[in-house]
């Protein structure tokens, strides 16, 4: 019973990476502080401020994009530990759109399989199940779960229900990461 319960635990603070749940604001927090840039990271975007709003480089949600330079995907994902607890911007194309709320999208890697969620409070922000294709600059405060693999099915199941998938608890073979970006801002547009 025990073990049932904290599975249930964990799973329910992992659906902040769905729909129900997101980042919190503490009024009492302080500042995340910037990662790091490699060299040759992306170009810079506008500032613009709002949500939703409409710009010309874009439509942008949020607080905007601040940071100057991108971190890239394959960056991030190749060391998250790295980054974890700092504020990020990272760029690329819109692959996936939270079906239920809009309060989340995926965007693509330079490799085959990299892909690093965007995820905000409910209402906050809503993205537009049209944005798939679109590409997105992101920033947030990076953050990176290990779990179980008990929790990783758990999850597996949980994400492939909210997008009405089947969901075989057999392809879950090893503990998994959810590395994302706690939102705080976003551009949308239609090229790079």
């Amino acid at each position: 019973m025990t073990l049932r319960f904290a599975s249930f635990a964990l799973l329910a603070a992992l659906a902040t990476t769905g729909c129900s749940k997101g980042p919190k604001a503490d009024a009492n927090a302080k500042p995340a502080t910037t990662a790091a840039k490699p060299e040759g990271a992306g170009a810079t975007a506008a500032k613009p401020e709002g949500t939703g709003a409409a710009t010309a480089a874009g439509q942008s949600f949020g607080a905007g994009v601040k940071l100057p330079d991108s971190t890239p995907i394959a960056t991030i994902l190749a060391s998250p530990k790295d980054f974890a607890g700092k504020t990020v911007r990272a760029e690329g194309m819109i692959v996936d759109v939270c079906p239920k709320r809009g309060c989340w999208f995926e965007m693509a890697g330079p490799n085959p399989g990299e892909k690093l969620r965007f995820k905000v409070v409910d209402g906050e922000m809503v993205f537009p199940l049209d944005a798939k294709g679109k590409w997105a600059v992101a920033e947030g405060v990076l953050s990176v779960k290990d779990m179980s693999l008990e929790d990783s099915v758990a999850y597996a199941k949980y994400q492939a229900e909210e997008k009405g998938e089947p969901f075989d608890p057999a392809s879950v073979t090893a503990p998994m990461s959810v590395v994302r970006i706690d939102g705080t801002g976003a551009l949308i547009r239609d090229k790079q």
